[in-house]
């Protein structure tokens, strides 16, 4: 009498013998969450150091141009990287774990297992270009008349310019996601084990934000031309599609072929990456604390 029926005895049966998932959706909702944080908070920098890219101008003429322009376009084309980033990270961490664990379950050396996860999970970041390339037309001043908000944009794009037009600049976007969340997972593991550990909630919290600021700054620096070439791509609109090797050939002569000039506003975007994923680790860490 203390047993199940037999139908209850076989249904359970078949619900353990069912597949579970191998990640935590957890994780998916602590990179989102990170990702809010920080994009509210870094927004304004990371306009200028665009302005400094596709304009050639540097700090103050590019904050002058801001100021002078307001709030509302201080804040135009929040929307798209709020959007991209928010999904990005989420996937960012999400799909790191889902590739990762399987993986480490079908005794993969942890030093393929990890750098293939990130690569993987960076790839599929890569899905979200059209929300990089709305962004970057939405920020530059030069269709400050043609777009009027993300939907527009959008909706431009497709129906004028046509499919492909959404993924301009993929190649570099390519280039930059893949390496940089290996090193990214890869440096930030290394942190968490050398690092000394505190018990007080504001020494863990310091550590949390200057390993990923050091190491998101780091990875800033590294990938920067990625983000050049891609930003000069983007930045074009209904003309051929351009190489790698073509765009840069284009930067470099805009640049009076200067190597140095290649980096304008580079100082900035390392700044604006220190505290971009300084916030992101404290976020993640702190929403792992509240959903584990």
């Amino acid at each position: 009498m203390g047993g199940n029926p037999p139908f209850v005895s076989e249904l359970i049966k078949f619900v353990t013998s069912v597949p579970q998932p191998h990640g935590d959706w957890r994780e998916f909702v602590c990179g989102l969450s990170a990702a809010f944080v920080n994009i509210t908070i870094t927004f304004p920098i990371n306009k200028i150091i665009f302005r400094q890219i596709i304009h050639d101008v540097g700090v103050s003429r590019a904050i002058q141009q801001l100021s002078h322009e307001g709030v509302f376009f201080l804040y135009r084309g929040i929307l798209p990287p709020l959007c991209q980033k928010s999904v990005s990270l989420s996937l960012m961490f999400g799909v790191y774990e889902e590739c990762r664990i399987p993986m480490m379950k079908s005794n993969i050396p942890s030093y393929i297992a990890n750098p293939s996860a990130a690569v993987i999970a960076g790839s599929i970041e890569a899905l979200l270009t059209p929300f990089e390339r709305v962004q970057t037309l939405l920020q530059d001043r030069s269709y400050h008349q043609h777009f009027q908000n993300m939907r527009h944009a959008f909706r431009i794009l497709g129906a004028e310019y046509g499919f492909r037009e959404y993924y301009r600049g993929l190649t570099p976007i390519l280039l930059r996601n893949g390496p940089s969340n290996a090193l990214f997972f890869y440096l930030r593991g290394e942190a968490k084990l050398r690092l000394p550990s505190s018990d007080k909630w504001w020494g863990e919290l310091t550590k949390d934000f200057f390993s990923g600021a050091v190491i998101g700054a780091f990875l800033s620096c590294v990938f920067y031309p990625c983000n050049v070439l891609k930003f000069h791509m983007q930045s074009r609109l209904g003309v051929p599609f351009q190489s790698i090797t073509e765009a840069f050939v284009d930067i470099y002569n805009e640049r009076n072929r200067s190597i140095l000039k290649l980096y304008r506003g580079f100082h900035l975007n390392c700044t604006r990456a220190f505290i971009s994923w300084g916030v992101i680790n404290v976020a993640y860490e702190w929403s792992k604390s509240v959903l584990y």
